[in-house]
């Protein structure tokens, strides 16, 4: 069985107690349905022998009378059940769609930034969305389809009593049905794959172009980008047509079964009523039995629904087969948060990885980590905090490998600040929930408040009405000010470590000198690994990783590492230092 098979027979196991409400009203009904014939069978039999025997004693029209409340309560107890069905599938749908999204969206948090190194965010959130409903119809699809079993071994049953000859017909035509079925299923669970990835592929386009909207309105490029956006739309189109296509092909199949069974059926009954072995009600009966058998020609709107949401289930076995990050359960011990690359490496198909990375951080000190765009920076800090695991080596914190260490340890050790941080506080969360986030303590508002300050977020936030108790979506910011209230999250809550990637690229001169001087001092004796593209930061740095190609090509003190040439054209200065100054010791020279 395949993956995406496993998971669409999980979600109809785990869809919870709904899918049995929906098998009472399918099966219900089927049942219903096939006592209906008999008793109409019976009325008309009844109804039809009034003749004289009726003029005379009443008791065949009392009998008629007798049959036709027990069919209005037949006819009535079908339209419950159905009733129920709709509702129950309604309710299961919305479920295990429900239940399905939890599961995919913990994943794709659980494995972290490692999972958009495969899938872009506008396909994750068509998958998590789109497709985790159609997964989650899987449940009632196949109970409904299920279901119609029901009558199908019902209808030859009843036939077979009626009469041995015509149960041979229907089996016949029941065989063409589950063919045409079959085939149908294969061919839309194929084209409806190829339309999800195209609807994902619009997504991911879609998600990229509003990221960037602002720089489309200043461009005016809003025309050309509408164009790429849509550019995937004529192959949704052909796999929408394809769809249309077997869906007609199946439809016209089995549509083309029913009569030709009525027929073959009612050739039989007729034949048998003029040899006196049927009664006119029981050829009744059987014509409408011969119907209610082929009615598993009706599945093809089910049968469709779990090709979608086989397809569906496809693309979401490829998201859960990534492997989340697992944590272990040991402790730190006392130590200065000594941090230690051995031999670690990552390949990247899309962009430079690291190789052969081995270096020691001294602990409590500050660490600068230069190099062009692109050479592996981001990917080294992303190392140090475990955000990703290296496919080779390993990285220890005060001689613990990180993978050993428990969740909570991890994440009380390390703090991280990035370039664009998101201000997340929780429902009605406030500027000092965001600042502590990831505490699983409540560290106080002392706490918090001299985090700020550290980040030079203080005096901006204070100024607010409502001061630490503002929430954020009451407080607008600039890009600096959230990247200092970032910094002031990372410094409250990484009480060994600090990463520290870009953070303060947002930040204007004055700023970033006071945060820079705050970040490469003391600070409590933390470590801090800092990417740095400003000179001023490098040059206040306890050292200097020089990251090149994936790796690293030199490690030393700033003013020891402006001597080479190639090191000065990483930063691209924006003036000269003045006759006796040491080259890169000036404030203020930045990257461009």
């Amino acid at each position: 069985m395949r993956a995406a098979d496993r998971l669409a027979a999980r979600t109809v196991r785990h869809a919870g107690p709904w899918p049995a409400v929906l098998v009472v009203g399918v099966v219900g009904g089927a049942v219903l349905q096939l006592i209906l014939p008999y008793a109409l069978g019976k009325a008309i039999e009844t109804l039809a022998a009034g003749g004289a025997a009726a003029a005379s004693t009443g008791g065949a029209a009392a009998a008629g009378d007798r049959w036709l409340p027990i069919c209005g309560l037949l006819v009535a107890g079908v339209v419950a059940c159905e009733a129920l069905g709709v509702w129950a599938s309604g309710v299961t749908g919305a479920q295990a769609s429900a239940r399905l999204r939890r599961t995919v969206v913990a994943q794709v948090l659980g494995v972290g930034p490692a999972m958009t190194r495969h899938h872009t965010e506008g396909d994750l959130i068509t998958r998590a969305g789109l497709n985790a409903e159609e997964v989650g119809r899987a449940p009632a699809a196949a109970v409904t389809a299920a279901g119609l079993l029901v009558p199908t071994v019902g209808g030859l049953i009843a036939l077979a009593l009626i009469d041995p000859w015509l149960p041979c017909a229907l089996a016949a035509g029941l065989v063409l049905i589950t063919w045409v079925l079959r085939t149908f299923l294969r061919d839309t669970t194929e084209v409806v794959g190829d339309y999800q990835r195209a609807q994902g592929d619009i997504a991911a386009r879609l998600t990229d172009t509003l990221a960037g909207a602002r720089t489309i309105a200043a461009a005016g490029t809003a025309d050309r980008e509408t164009g790429r956006v849509l550019a995937p739309l004529p192959r949704l189109r052909r796999h929408g047509m394809r769809l249309w296509r077997a869906n007609a092909r199946a439809g016209v199949r089995a549509g083309l079964v029913v009569p030709l069974l009525e027929v073959v059926v009612l050739g039989v009954g007729g034949w048998r009523l003029s040899q006196g072995d049927m009664t006119i009600g029981e050829l009744y009966a059987a014509a409408r039995y011969v119907v209610l058998g082929a009615g598993l020609s009706g599945a093809l709107g089910q049968v469709g629904q779990l090709g979608r949401a086989r397809a569906a289930a496809d693309r979401l076995a490829g998201l859960l087969s990534e492997h989340p990050v697992g944590h272990g359960d040991r402790a730190l011990p006392t130590g200065p948060g000594a941090l230690e690359f051995r031999g670690v490496g990552v390949d990247l198909a899309d962009r430079t990885g690291l190789n052969d990375i081995s270096v020691t951080i001294p602990g409590g000190s500050a660490t600068a980590v230069v190099g062009r765009s692109g050479t592996g920076k981001s990917l080294l800090a992303a190392l140090a905090g475990r955000l990703l695991d290296p496919e080779r080596g390993t990285i220890l914190l005060d001689g613990v490998p990180l993978r050993e260490l428990s969740r909570a340890e991890l994440r009380r050790a390390v703090g991280y600040a990035f370039e664009r941080p998101v201000l997340y506080s929780g429902a009605d969360g406030t500027l000092a929930d965001t600042i502590s986030l990831g505490r699983p303590d409540d560290p106080g508002l002392d706490a918090v408040r001299a985090a700020a300050r550290a980040a030079c977020a203080d005096d901006f936030v204070r100024r607010l009405p409502d001061g630490y108790d503002t929430p954020p979506a009451n407080a607008p910011m600039s890009g600096g000010e959230r990247q200092r209230l970032g910094l002031a999250r990372a410094i409250l809550q990484g009480e060994r470590l600090l990463i520290l990637d870009d953070a303060t690229s947002s930040l204007d001169t004055v700023t970033e000198q006071q945060v820079s001087a705050a970040l490469t001092g003391e600070l409590g004796g933390r470590t801090r690994i800092i990417v740095a593209h400003r000179v001023t930061t490098a040059l206040r740095a306890d050292q200097v990783l020089w990251i090149d190609d994936g790796r690293i090509r030199a490690c030393g003190r700033h003013d020891e590492l402006w001597r080479d040439p190639e090191y000065r054209a990483v930063f691209q200065t924006a003036s000269v230092p003045a006759a006796g100054q040491p080259a890169g010791s000036f404030p203020g020279q930045e990257a461009v």
